[in-house]
């Protein structure tokens, strides 16, 4: 049933406003804690990125950094580009100039893994607009330094799957700890369980976490 859901919104942006709102509110009918923090923070905004190359280069550049970070040597690595995030563009940029505007060797050597595998045809991000979102996984996943977090990133916002729950996520399970009252952040594993309950709208409940999160961000030592 999970598969076949996903294949259904494949075709479409399963992650808009009004959809966020109703399965929030439906969600938060039967989840107490969900209820309160919808009331306290509101619904989270929606999210949405153009599929492609570069939002797949965006999401390799976003690696273990923050929002901000990300987008300013996202920035930075475009703008060496005259013709915007293109594998041609990326392809062609000089190494020295790529490191400078904020890219690891490794994020430089899997940007050029991914921009030679779409040139050559080899990967058709494309394509992965029909896929279910196992197949679509699989896919990125089998991309040089494309791991689930990725994917799952990818899934979420642009493609809009509406069950994807990225438990390991760091703002997903600092949110989920504050949405539950935990003392501690949960684990990934105990993070994966605790949000088996809100399939199959998980993806809404994710960017809730970053929502919270987002309002209230975490303070030094947290």
């Amino acid at each position: 049933m999970k598969s076949k859901q996903s294949f259904k919104n494949a075709s479409g942006f399963g992650l808009g406003a009004s959809h966020l709102r109703w399965s929030l509110d439906h969600l938060a009918g039967g989840d107490a804690d969900l209820a309160d923090h919808v009331q306290q923070w509101g619904y989270p905004p929606e999210r949405r990125s153009p599929g492609g190359f570069a939002a797949l280069l965006r999401i390799v550049i976003g690696q273990q950094l923050s929002v901000k970070a990300a987008a300013t040597i996202a920035a930075r690595v475009e703008a060496l580009m005259p013709d915007g995030l293109t594998p041609a563009g990326f392809l062609n940029a000089d190494e020295a100039s790529l490191r400078a505007a904020g890219l690891s060797g490794a994020k430089v050597i899997y940007g050029r893994g991914l921009a030679r595998a779409v040139y050559d045809g080899a990967f058709d991000p494309a394509a992965l607009a029909v896929m279910p979102d196992d197949k679509v996984t699989a896919e990125i996943t089998a991309l040089k330094g494309f791991g689930i977090w990725s994917a799952r990133m990818y899934l979420m916002f642009s493609l809009g799957r509406p069950d994807i729950w990225p438990a390991d996520d760091l703002g997903v399970r600092e949110g989920l700890r504050r949405l539950r009252r935990l003392e501690a952040r949960p684990s990934i594993k105990e993070a994966e369980a605790m949000g088996a309950g809100w399939a199959p709208y998980r993806s809404s409940v994710a960017l809730f976490c970053w929502h919270i999160l987002n309002n209230a961000p975490l303070k030094a030592g947290d």
